[in-house]
C-alpha cells in the first residue's frame, strides 16, 4: 500500500456521507423497543397454558429441575411467535472455547404431501441440538473423528429474534456438551458455578432468619471498551485483520497526553453508530445505560444496567457481536482486543459482581452504617478471603496473549490480585480484625461547603474510588477490573462464584457448628469473622497499585505476581484448585485438564500468527518501502559527490542510520522467522514458554526497527496507515 493509497483512503473519508439517521426514536421510543424481540416473561405468559408458564417460570427463577413435559407447548408458542416476527430459521446459540459464540440455523420448514410443507418445531428440536463438535477446541475431551456433540436449552436465558436483511431467526441459547456429559463451552461451568454459590448463600441468609428466599442469583454489569477507526484504513493494515492489533506503529506527535478525550463530546458518526447499536440491544432486552468517550482517541464505553450473571453473560456476548457487525454500517471497524496501539490506553472489561436473592435483597449493599450490618459483613468477608486464598485462579480467569499486553500498563490494574474497600470499610475490617467489634468514624454524609452558592449540596461517599486496583468495592459490588475486552465475562464469573462459594461454606459451617452448641449468632459472628480477616487481610490495599513500592510490598505479603500467561496457567492444575472445583461440582478433572491445554494452544498460536504476520509485513511492505528511501537519499549523497560537491555530513549521517537501521531490520526479521517456524520441544506449556521467551521477544526487536524507520523515511513512501491517520481522521 503506497502512500498514494493512503491518501487515496483519506480522501474517501473526507468526501463520504454516511447515512447517520438508520435509527427514528421519536416513531418508536426506547420504551417500546425494549425487550420487543425476547421471548420474556410477558410474551411467555401470554402465549403458553398457564399450568407450562408456571413451571417454567418456576424453572427459570428458583432453579427448579425442568419438566420435559412442557417442551412441546413452550415450542409451539415459542415458533408461532418467531414466525410472527418474520423468523424462517431456528438456532441454538452456545459458546464453544473460541470465546465466540456459534450457531447452526435449521429451517422451520418440513415437507410434507408432494409439493406442500408444513412449519414445524417441536420440543425435542427445542430441548437439544446436535452441531459437530470435533472441530471447536475440546482440548483432548473430544478425539477429531468423534464428532457428537449437543447443546441443551437454557430456559434461564430467554430465546430471542435475530433480525437479517433478508429475514429473522430464532436464537436459542443452550449450553454444549460432550457425547460423554462433559462441558464443550462456557456456560455450562458458569450455570454449575451459581448454583454452587446459591446453595451456600441461601445457608448463611437462612441463618439470619430469612427463609422465603429461594435462590441467591451472582449479578453482572460488565462495562465495554472499544476501538473505532474507519475501514478504508483498516483495510490498509493486515496487522489489524490477522491480529487485531498493530503491529508496527510510532506514537503519534499527539496521543492522549492532553485528556480532552475522556468524556468528550462524542463525535457525530460515532453517536449515531451508538445509538444504531443500543437500539437493537434494547429490541433484545439488554439494558444499556451508559455510553460516553474513552481515555484514549478513538476509544469508547458502553455500561449495562446489573443482570444475573447467566443472562448477562450472554447479553455480553451479544454486545461484542452487535458492536463488531453495526460498525460496518458507518464505514467503521470495532476493534475489541486488549491493546490495539502500542503506547495508547488498552481496552479492558469492567467486570461489576454482586449477589442477590430472588427477592431482590442485595447481600453486599453495606447500608447506611456497614459496621452494624452484620450479615453484609459475613459476605463481605467471605469474598475477602476468597480473592486472597485463590488469587492464582482470578489471574488465570483474565489470562490471554492480548491481556498480557494490558495488564501492568497504567490503563489496567497490575498482575498481583489485591483488594480495595475504601476507607470506611477497611477502617471497620482493621477494627474488626484487631479489636474483634466493628466501628467506623467515617460516614458518607455531605460536603463541605464548595464556594458556589447556587451548587447543590452534594451527598459524600465515605471514601474515595481507586482505579489502580484490580478488584474494588464500589458501593454495594466489587468491579473486577483485570478482564480484557474481548473476553467472555463467563470464565472470570466461574472462578469468582467458585471462590466465593467456597468460603461462605467454610464460614457457613462454622456458624451452623455454633449454633448446635446454642451459641448466639452474633457471638459466632463476632468469635469468627476477627480471625478469618487476620489471616486474609494480606491481600487488602488502599493505595496506587501502579508503583514499585506496592509491588516490592506485595511480595512481601505473598501475594503473587504471575506477570504473563504462562506463569498464571499451571494454577490451573495445582491440587487445591482441582480440590476446589470438583467439590462445588464446577470442572471434573478432566474438565480442567482440558482448559489448561486450550490455553496454552490458544497462547502458542496467537503469538505465532503474530509473529508470522509481522515478518510479512516487514519483509513486503516495510523494508522495500526503507529500501526505496535508502536509494533515494544515496543517490542524492552521490549527485552531490559527482557535480564535485562534498556531502554534508548529515546527510551522508542520515544514510549510515537509514542503512544500519534497516540492516537491523532485516536480521531481527530472520530471527523472528526462525522463531516462528522452530519447532519447540516440551510440554504444552513448555511450547507457550518458547513463544513468550522467543516470538514474543523477537516481535519487540523487530517492532523497534520497524517503527525507527517510520520516522526516517519519506511520508510518500510509507505504506501502512499511521497512528495519527487511524486515531484521528474519521
Amino acid at each position: 500500500m503506497s502512500n498514494s493509497m493512503r491518501q487515496a483512503a483519506i480522501a474517501a473519508i473526507v468526501s463520504t456521507k454516511h447515512k447517520l439517521d438508520h435509527i427514528n426514536f421519536k416513531d418508536g421510543h426506547i420504551k417500546e423497543l425494549f425487550g420487543q424481540d425476547v421471548f420474556s416473561e410477558p410474551v411467555q405468559r401470554e402465549r403458553l397454558p398457564k399450568p407450562v408458564f408456571k413451571a417454567l417460570q418456576k424453572t427459570i427463577k428458583q432453579g427448579a429441575t425442568l419438566d420435559p413435559a412442557i417442551a412441546d407447548a413452550v415450542a409451539t408458542a415459542m415458533k408461532d411467535w418467531a414466525i410472527e416476527k418474520g423468523a424462517t430459521h431456528f438456532t441454538h446459540m452456545f459458546q464453544p472455547m473460541t470465546g465466540l459464540t456459534a450457531e447452526k440455523h435449521d429451517s422451520f420448514l418440513q415437507p410434507s404431501e408432494p409439493g406442500q410443507a408444513l412449519l414445524e418445531f417441536s420440543g425435542k428440536e427445542l430441548v437439544r441440538g446436535e452441531p459437530d463438535a470435533s472441530s471447536f477446541p475440546s482440548g483432548g475431551i473430544r478425539a477429531t473423528f468423534e464428532a457428537r456433540g449437543y447443546t441443551a436449552w437454557d430456559p434461564t436465558s430467554p430465546a430471542f429474534i435475530m433480525e437479517n436483511p433478508n429475514g429473522a431467526t430464532l436464537v436459542i441459547p443452550t449450553a454444549f456438551v460432550s457425547w460423554t456429559g462433559e462441558a464443550l463451552d462456557k456456560k455450562t461451568p458458569l450455570l454449575r458455578s451459581m448454583e454452587a454459590l446459591s446453595k451456600q448463600a441461601l445457608r448463611i441468609i437462612k441463618l439470619f432468619g430469612n427463609h422465603d428466599a429461594k435462590k441467591v442469583f451472582t449479578t453482572v454489569g460488565p462495562e465495554q471498551e472499544y476501538f473505532l477507526i474507519d475501514k478504508n484504513f483498516y483495510f490498509g493494515r493486515l496487522d489489524l485483520q490477522a491480529t487485531g492489533r498493530t503491529l508496527f506503529g510510532c506514537p503519534p506527535p499527539k496521543g492522549q497526553e492532553m485528556e480532552d478525550q475522556y468524556f468528550g463530546a462524542i463525535p457525530e458518526r460515532v453517536l449515531a453508530y451508538m445509538a444504531d447499536v443500543e437500539s437493537q440491544l434494547f429490541q433484545l432486552g439488554v439494558p444499556i445505560k451508559t455510553r460516553h468517550n474513552e481515555v484514549a482517541p478513538s476509544q469508547y464505553e458502553l455500561a449495562p444496567i446489573f443482570e444475573d450473571s447467566n443472562l448477562g453473560t450472554d447479553h455480553q456476548m451479544l454486545t461484542m457481536e452487535l458492536l463488531r457487525r453495526t460498525a460496518t454500517k458507518y464505514g467503521l471497524v470495532c476493534l475489541l482486543h486488549e491493546k490495539p496501539f502500542a503506547g495508547i490506553n488498552g481496552s479492558g472489561k469492567h467486570n461489576n459482581w454482586s449477589m442477590s436473592t430472588d427477592a431482590g435483597e442485595n447481600l453486599l449493599d453495606p447500608g447506611d452504617t456497614p459496621e452494624h450490618n452484620v450479615q453484609f459483613l459475613v459476605f463481605c468477608t467471605a469474598v475477602i478471603r476468597a480473592v486472597n486464598k485463590y488469587a492464582k485462579l482470578l489471574r488465570v480467569s483474565v489470562a490471554s496473549a492480548a491481556n498480557d499486553h494490558r495488564l501492568g500498563a497504567n490503563e489496567a490494574p497490575p498482575a498481583i490480585i489485591s483488594i480495595f474497600l475504601g476507607d470506611q470499610l477497611q477502617e471497620i475490617v482493621d477494627h474488626l480484625a484487631d479489636s474483634g467489634s466493628a466501628k467506623s468514624t467515617k460516614s458518607r454524609g455531605f460536603m463541605d461547603e464548595i464556594g458556589v452558592n447556587v451548587l447543590p449540596r452534594l451527598p459524600k461517599d465515605a471514601g474515595d474510588r481507586n482505579r489502580t486496583s484490580p478488584f474494588a468495592f464500589t458501593g454495594n459490588k466489587f468491579e473486577f477490573r483485570a478482564v480484557g475486552s474481548s473476553f467472555s465475562i463467563a470464565g472470570a464469573n466461574t472462578v469468582l462464584n467458585t471462590i466465593v462459594a467456597e468460603s461462605i461454606d467454610v464460614i457457613a459451617t462454622n456458624l451452623e457448628k455454633a449454633r448446635a452448641e446454642g451459641k448466639d449468632l452474633t457471638k459466632a459472628i463476632g468469635d469468627l469473622l476477627p480471625g478469618l480477616l487476620k489471616e486474609n487481610r494480606r491481600v487488602l490495599f488502599l493505595g496506587d497499585n501502579y508503583t514499585a513500592e506496592w509491588h516490592a510490598e506485595a511480595e512481601k505479603r505473598g501475594l503473587p505476581n504471575l506477570r504473563n500467561t504462562p506463569e498464571a496457567l499451571p494454577a490451573i492444575l495445582e491440587k487445591e484448585s482441582i480440590e476446589l472445583f470438583t467439590k462445588y461440582k464446577v470442572y471434573s478433572e478432566r474438565e480442567l485438564n482440558s482448559r489448561f491445554t486450550i490455553l496454552c494452544e490458544s497462547y502458542v498460536k496467537t503469538v505465532s500468527i503474530e509473529g508470522r504476520c509481522a515478518v510479512v509485513m516487514a519483509t513486503t511492505m516495510i523494508l522495500p518501502a526503507a529500501l526505496r528511501y535508502q536509494t533515494e537519499v544515496a543517490q542524492s549523497v552521490q549527485a552531490l559527490t559527482l557535480a564535485g560537491v562534498k556531502a554534508p555530513a548529515r546527510q551522508t549521517a542520515l544514510l549510515k542510520k537509514l542503512t544500519e537501521t534497516i540492516d537491523s531490520l532485516q536480521e531481527t526479521t530472520e530471527k523472528l522467522d526462525h522463531a516462528v517456524n522452530h519447532e519447540a520441544k516440551g510440554s504444552l506449556l513448555d511450547h507457550a514458554k518458547y513463544a513468550r521467551d522467543h516470538v514474543v521477544t523477537a516481535l519487540v526487536e523487530v517492532r523497534k526497527h520497524a517503527d525507527a524507520l517510520e520516522t526516517m523515511v519519506a511520508d510518500d513512501l510509507w505504506p501502512l496507515p499511521t497512528y495519527r491517520e487511524m486515531l484521528f481522521i474519521k
